[in-house]
C-alpha cells in the first residue's frame, strides 16, 4: 500500500480538479473571475522536490496525457507542460534549500508559469479570444489565489506523506 500512495493521491487530485472547477467562474461586482485548480501539478512539484525527479516527470507525462484527453482538445500540450514544470522544479530546488515555505513559493511560481504558457499557446493557435490584461486580472491572479490556498492547506501534508513513503521504502530495503 505504501508504494502506491503517491499515484493514488495523484489520481484522487486528478478527479477532484473538475469538481472544484465547477465553482468557477465567480462573479464579483459584475466582473467574472476564473479559478483554475491545479492540484495535480502542485502535487507533482512536491514529488519532484521531495521524492524523485524521474518519477515526477513520468507521472507528469501520464497525467498530462490524461488531462489532454479528458479536458482539452489538443493532445500533447499538458503532456509536455507537466513534465517540463516538474523538471524545472527539480532543477531549481537543487540550487536552493528544500524548506517547505520555499517549495510552496516555487509551486505558486510554477503554477503561474503553467498558466502563462498554456495561455500563450492558446493565443498562438487562436484557441482563446481573451486579451492579456483580461487573462491577468480575470484568470491568472484568481487562479494563483485559489491555488495558494490549496498549497498552504495541503503542502505540509504532501511533504509528510512523501517523506513518510520515502523513509518507509528505504527502511524496508535495508
Amino acid at each position: 500500500m505504501i508504494r502506491s500512495i503517491i499515484p493514488l493521491i495523484a489520481i484522487l487530485l486528478f478527479f477532484l480538479e473538475p469538481i472544484f472547477s465547477l465553482f468557477s467562474p465567480i462573479e464579483i461586482n459584475g466582473a467574472l473571475y476564473t479559478l483554475v485548480p491545479r492540484f495535480v501539478i502542485v502535487f507533482l512539484i512536491f514529488v519532484a522536490v521531495y521524492y524523485s525527479r524521474q518519477r515526477a516527470i513520468l507521472y507528469g507525462i501520464v497525467f498530462g496525457l490524461l488531462y489532454d484527453m479528458f479536458y482539452i482538445d489538443i493532445i500533447g500540450l499538458y503532456a509536455f507542460l507537466y513534465p517540463l514544470i516538474c523538471f524545472i522544479a527539480a532543477t531549481i530546488i537543487r540550487r536552493i534549500h528544500r524548506h517547505i515555505v520555499i517549495v510552496m513559493i516555487l509551486c505558486l511560481f510554477l503554477v503561474a508559469l503553467l498558466e502563462i504558457l498554456s495561455y500563450l499557446f492558446a493565443s498562438l493557435i487562436s484557441l482563446t479570444s481573451i486579451g492579456s490584461e483580461e487573462f491577468l486580472t480575470g484568470r491568472l491572479i484568481p487562479t494563483l489565489i485559489a491555488n495558494s490556498l490549496f498549497i498552504v492547506m495541503f503542502g505540509w501534508i504532501f511533504k509528510a506523506v512523501i517523506n513518510k513513503r520515502v523513509f518507509k521504502v528505504t527502511r524496508e530495503s535495508l
